[in-house]
């Protein structure tokens, strides 16, 4: 990836008006890339930035991290473009998904962090903040022990809707799933959980 610079703009090709996403074009410019061919890989990096972009910020919300994930994705596009199978799909659902995958693993990995901050941050000094800790901490083990009990269509769908703040139609867009669906699935998940956790309805 030496010799292709990800943030450089010079030497662009303008975007097509009429270069959709996923045409023959696209297609086979990455068959290019998969080559080698930085030249080709250019002209890809115009017709996708915005798109790959706008999914990762839909998913990751924050502009400084969706910057840093899509460049991320762009990067893996000039290595794994000899990975792209034309029988599998467009060229745009397999960037998209790409795309997704990396903003879904970014969000994965700073709700990682962000429990090992919280577990790390020492016991208070006065008896009645460490009973309350002591308190909140169990709750919290409760809710991930009664989470494990759930599908995983079930527990991602929640974990967006009410830990990240999505509405049903962009949890259903994000798992790939109807909003129909998404919606059967987060009530049963609920229902589950207020009996695990022995709350009256």
């Amino acid at each position: 990836m030496s010799d292709v610079e990800m943030g450089s703009r010079q030497q662009r090709r303008p975007a097509r008006p009429g270069d959709p996403l996923g045409s023959d074009d696209l297609a086979g410019l990455l068959s290019l890339v998969a080559r080698g061919d930085s030249g080709a890989y250019q002209a890809v990096y115009d017709q996708v930035v915005p798109v790959v972009f706008g999914t990762v910020r839909r998913v990751l919300r924050d502009p400084a991290q969706s910057e840093e994930v899509a460049q991320e994705v762009l990067v893996q596009i000039w290595r794994c473009a000899s990975r792209y199978d034309p029988a599998q799909g467009s060229p745009a659902a397999w960037i998209c998904t790409i795309a997704h995958r990396r903003a879904v693993d970014r969000v994965r990995s700073n709700q990682r962090s962000a429990d090992r901050e919280r577990h790390s941050v020492p016991p208070a000094a006065h008896p009645n903040p460490v009973a309350e800790a002591v308190e909140v901490d169990l709750d919290h083990q409760r809710v991930r022990r009664c989470l494990a009990t759930l599908s995983e269509l079930q527990r991602e769908a929640i974990v967006l809707a009410y830990y990240r703040g999505y509405s049903y139609s962009e949890v259903a867009a994000l798992l790939g799933v109807p909003s129909g669906t998404i919606k059967t699935r987060m009530r049963d998940g609920l229902i589950r959980l207020r009996d695990c956790l022995g709350i009256d309805a």
